[in-house]
């Protein structure tokens, strides 16, 4: 009885025209050769770009790298260190969750001074994840994607989102290794992200003006500075205006 069943079913789906890629048969009516169908909408993979789909270089970059203008983010104020060539390597990188939106100036060093308190005081009441651009002395671009803003606390905090970046002039991002949680620390003498064996991947002083870089284990970064001491010239964060 099933094997007549499949047998006609077989019979049927032969005698049909070709039907489109993204036209799914549920069955035939008794009698008929015509089927009832269910039409599958496939979003274009070129759009799904999160965190989970970037990759560690500009060489490997996925394919469709060239095409993230539409969802390049949209900065609401003007910029001493991104331009388009920046927000371009750095949107494949991006969560979903941050796309679509403006990202606002929540704290930057030629606006606000060179404070790391005045930068914890701009972020409070936040909820949003960040995005902190240096430029140091030797004018080397890098920084850091938090999931969560800055703040002081006596534990590390964020998720596997938080990734690193620099140009040096190619692009480069470091994500999370998951050999451990270290993604921010914040207190009123520092602000560090990345973590493990005594070395941060990203350390700041109160003044924001030193800094350092070195490899760590949360990363498995490249030191981001040219020296893995720093003279901070320039930082701006920005935030997901939604």
């Amino acid at each position: 009885m099933w094997c007549s069943r499949a047998q006609s079913l077989t019979e049927k789906s032969r005698a049909m025209k070709q039907l489109p890629g993204n036209i799914k048969v549920l069955y035939f009516a008794s009698g008929s050769l015509e089927p009832y169908v269910e039409i599958i909408t496939v979003k274009d993979p070129k759009h799904r770009l999160s965190l989970c789909s970037s990759l560690d270089s500009e060489a490997e970059e996925p394919e469709y790298q060239g095409d993230v203008d539409s969802v390049l983010p949209v900065l609401s104020d003007h910029s001493l260190l991104l331009d388009d060539h920046h927000l371009q390597r750095l949107a494949a990188h991006m969560p979903a969750r941050t796309q679509g939106y403006p990202w606002q100036l929540v704290y930057s060093t030629a606006v606000h001074g060179s404070s790391l308190k005045t930068l914890y005081r701009n972020m409070a009441g936040l909820d949003s994840p960040v995005l902190l651009v240096i430029k140091d002395m030797d004018k080397k671009v890098f920084g850091a994607f938090s999931s969560d803003p800055f703040r002081v606390s006596k534990y590390c905090y964020g998720t596997g989102e938080t990734f690193l970046f620099s140009f040096n002039p190619d692009f480069q991002a470091y994500r999370w290794s998951g050999d451990n949680s270290y993604f921010v620390n914040g207190n009123w003498q520092s602000l560090q992200i990345g973590g493990g064996g005594g070395r941060f991947a990203l350390w700041l002083d109160a003044d924001l003006y030193h800094g350092a870089s070195f490899s760590c284990p949360t990363f498995h970064n490249a030191p981001l500075s040219t020296q893995e001491d720093f003279i901070v010239q320039d930082l701006e964060v920005w935030t997901v205006h939604s």
